[in-house]
């Protein structure tokens, strides 16, 4: 074997069905009672509705997160963080939203507990990617990582079949890049076989029935440890393009991960063999 580095980045996780119950209890963990609740102007409503489980620790909901994390949302974003005291974020929702969430935390220090209601998986990663000027720039750093991750499989069975695909292949991409990654070892591989796999099993049978709590698991939880993939290795191509492309364009993150993935795999494939072996092993 091999020699390898392996860090593995602190979080605390909850996984199951009817987590959201204890949203108050982790706020509580972080000392946090005077919690900002955000969103994308589209699930206002439904992270409105999650917030109240925090009860009096809700200080009030910020609900204009963007694709890509404009700067200058962030900036509006972190006046109503001063004006309302707050002491911790709650990210509701996908990519955008958690983004919105990690540049607060960045610039500011808060603790975060992030819902997540997609795929999209950078929750579980210490790293922000933020857009000013049509320009996007990804930067990592440990006040980037949330502190709890609370997934609540029933939050997506709603999710439509043709966003839950896209988001699919969009944390299968993180996991992808995870086998031919530099810095790739063991302990990512193992998580990005498992990852794949778990995505690869569920996303058939939720465009049958998409309301099957085990196939709405299966896909959750491979996404987490797609998340994981991507927040410990760096990435390649195919995220670089993604970033760089969906920046200058403002296109959405998880269709162009879907478009440009096979491009970036067919790309790296003779180079990156024994991890086109385990892909393909993975996809069954």
């Amino acid at each position: 074997m091999d020699n390898f580095i392996y860090n593995g980045n602190p979080a605390r996780v909850i996984f199951g069905r009817g987590t959201i119950s204890r949203l108050a209890e982790e706020a509580e963990r972080l000392s946090a009672d005077r919690v900002l609740v955000l969103s994308t102007p589209e699930q206002a409503d439904q992270a409105q509705g999650i917030a109240e489980v925090l009860g009096s620790r809700f200080a009030g909901l910020y609900s204009k997160a963007q694709m890509h994390t404009p700067v200058d949302v962030t900036a509006d974003a972190l006046r109503e963080v001063e004006r309302l005291g707050a002491n911790a974020v709650l990210s509701i929702g996908g990519g955008s939203t958690t983004g919105l969430g990690k540049a607060i935390a960045f610039r500011t220090d808060l603790p975060q507990i992030v819902v997540p209601t997609t795929y999209a998986g950078s929750e579980a990663t210490p790293i922000l990617g933020e857009t000013e000027n049509g320009r996007k720039v990804t930067k990592s750093d440990p006040r980037i990582l949330p502190e709890v991750i609370v997934y609540d499989v029933d939050l997506t069975l709603t999710l439509p079949v043709a966003m839950s695909v896209t988001s699919g292949i969009n944390a299968v991409a993180h996991a992808v890049e995870a086998l031919y990654a530099r810095e790739a070892n063991p302990i990512v591989s193992l998580m990005a076989e498992q990852g794949i796999a778990a995505i690869a099993r569920a996303l058939p049978i939720i465009a049958r029935q998409p309301e099957d709590p085990d196939a709405r698991a299966d896909a959750l939880y491979g996404a987490w440890l797609c998340g994981v993939c991507l927040g410990s290795v760096g990435m390649a191509l195919h995220h670089k393009l993604c970033h760089t492309l969906g920046g200058m364009f403002n296109l959405p993150h998880a269709p162009m991960h879907t478009a440009l993935l096979p491009h970036a795999v067919a790309y790296n494939a003779p180079a990156a063999p024994e991890a086109m072996a385990r892909i393909a092993q993975a996809l069954g």
